[in-house]
C-alpha cells in the first residue's frame, strides 16, 4: 500500500509583459525577496483585501440597534488625535522634527 502525500503546492503559470516582469522583478529585489515571493505575496494580500471587502456581518435585531445608535451618537475627541491635528505639518513654518 502506498502512502501519497498531499500536494501542499499548487503551480500557478501568467503570461505577462516584458516591462511588468522587469518592475516586478526590480520591486522584489527592493525587498530582497525572489519574484514568486513577491507575487504570491502581493496576490494574496489583494484577495485578502477583497474577501474583507465583501464579508458579510450578521448581528441581532438588538445588536444593529446598539451599532446604530453609536454611530448616531455624538463623536467623543481622541486627546491623542487633536494634539496630532493641532501639530504644524512638515512643509509649514514652525515645524521642528523630533528626534
Amino acid at each position: 500500500m502506498t502512502n501519497k502525500a498531499e500536494r501542499k503546492e499548487h503551480p500557478i503559470s501568467m503570461r505577462l509583459p516584458e516591462a511588468d516582469v522587469a518592475m516586478i522583478d526590480r520591486a522584489a529585489g527592493l525587498r530582497g525577496r525572489s519574484r514568486t515571493d513577491f507575487v504570491r505575496e502581493a496576490a494574496v494580500r489583494a484577495a485578502e483585501d477583497v474577501l474583507m471587502e465583501n464579508r458579510l456581518i450578521r448581528m441581532s435585531p438588538d445588536g444593529f440597534s446598539e451599532f446604530m445608535a453609536a454611530l448616531s451618537g455624538p463623536a467623543s475627541p481622541v486627546p491623542e488625535m487633536v494634539e496630532l491635528a493641532k501639530r504644524p505639518s512638515p512643509w509649514e513654518p514652525g515645524y521642528i522634527a523630533k528626534r
